[in-house]
């Protein structure tokens, strides 16, 4: 069987009507909370045939529904160290060669994540001088696509200033500041109730010296051109409009509460520049088929038509949106959707072997990143 139809076969199914025995219909004139408890047991007889292995007396669960349930594990776990061992042999076949000892240029404009990208001469150029493993990992796609995309602008320079938004634990500022940048980094304040999460997955920021690599930059200079501030994303202060070359972020705008405050807040990061000045953000993309996504959650999946609508509300107050390439790419990772529950991976240990995670399933939607190049009104 080639290897596409087999990745389309694992990929989910939409879901199908399921039948509970005995369910009967609110009767005229039910309250909400009587049809509200009627569906609470009609769930729970349908999640009782769904989830129990066996039958009161033993014998296999044979329902309908438990057969195509009941492999999900086993299944996530085979795919995994299936596509461990590929992303190795994917990658001795690139056989990349020597890293690049400076930048090369790519011509960068908007873009999804993909394998090819991980095995280029621009991104192991970046991997390298991060202390990154170029593993087939978005995290690593977008330290480097946001790195990539403010050099070739030209910003990356001493005497210029950059921001960065929800910075977490990411290299980039010992990076920039290594080329000379004064870099400002921001993140939530760690008693701020919507950072637990990433002080949990240790992704917050709450002082400079947590983004410190002496590996990239001595500790001296790094305190002498990088400084670290808390800082809202929903409200950003008027006192930083019109101070920085450029401004970035991470994955970080998807977790806004909605779409739409994902989109309000790339608007608004834009009164942070100069003019001319430089703006590139990484987000969550939806690759399903259709209009259904993830909205008003703690972290949202912006579709083609959400990501267009932004651009043409950027365009609309003057500034240019480098174009936006929705290909998903021609690589055999580009069909491997990464399924929960997703295994801690250190990017920055020289350790190789580790399953693709290019794509994912987020909420039951195949996701990826895409990033996004935004240049200020003259």
């Amino acid at each position: 069987m080639p290897f596409r139809t087999l990745l389309r076969r694992l990929r989910p199914s939409p879901p199908t009507a399921v039948s509970a025995p005995g369910l009967q219909p609110a009767p005229r004139g039910a309250s909400d909370d009587e049809r509200a408890a009627l569906v609470d047991a009609a769930a729970a007889r349908v999640l009782a045939v769904l989830a129990g292995r066996t039958q009161a007396g033993g014998q296999p669960n044979l329902a309908p529904g438990h057969l195509l349930l009941r492999e999900h594990a086993n299944l996530a776990s085979a795919v995994k160290v299936f596509g461990t061992e590929l992303a190795e042999r994917l990658w001795a076949e690139a056989a990349p060669g020597a890293v690049p000892a400076g930048p090369v240029r790519a011509e960068l404009g908007g873009r999804l994540c993909r394998q090819a990208d991980i095995e280029s001469p621009w991104l192991r150029h970046w991997a390298e001088r991060a202390r990154m493993t170029p593993l087939y990992h978005r995290k690593v796609w977008e330290i480097a696509f946001i790195l990539q995309a403010i050099w070739e602008s030209g910003l990356a320079t001493t005497g210029r200033s950059a921001l960065g938004f929800a910075v977490g634990q990411e290299p980039i500022p010992a990076v920039l500041a290594a080329q000379g940048m004064a870099v400002t980094a921001s993140d939530l304040p760690p008693q701020d109730p919507r950072a637990q999460v990433w002080r949990d997955s240790s992704q917050n920021a709450a002082e400079l010296r947590a983004l410190a690599r002496p590996a990239i930059l001595s500790e001296a200079d790094f305190r002498a051109r990088c400084s670290f501030r808390h800082l809202d994303m929903t409200a950003i202060p008027a006192s930083l409009q019109g101070r920085f070359d450029v401004v970035w972020s991470g994955c970080a705008l998807e977790h806004l509460g909605s779409i739409a405050a994902g989109l309000d807040f790339i608007e608004a990061a834009m009164a942070c520049l100069k003019p001319g000045g430089l703006a590139v953000h990484t987000t969550e993309f939806n690759l399903a088929e259709g209009e259904e996504t993830i909205d008003n959650w703690p972290t949202v999946l912006f579709r083609r038509r959400d990501i267009e609508a932004g651009v043409a509300r950027l365009q609309a107050a003057g500034h240019t949106v480098l174009p936006v390439d929705f290909a998903a790419g021609g690589g055999l990772l580009d069909g491997y959707v990464d399924l929960p529950p997703f295994l801690p991976i250190d990017i920055f240990s020289p350790r190789r072997r580790a399953a693709p995670h290019l794509r994912l399933s987020i909420d039951g939607f195949p996701a990826t990143s895409i990033g996004l190049i935004i240049r200020a009104r003259a």
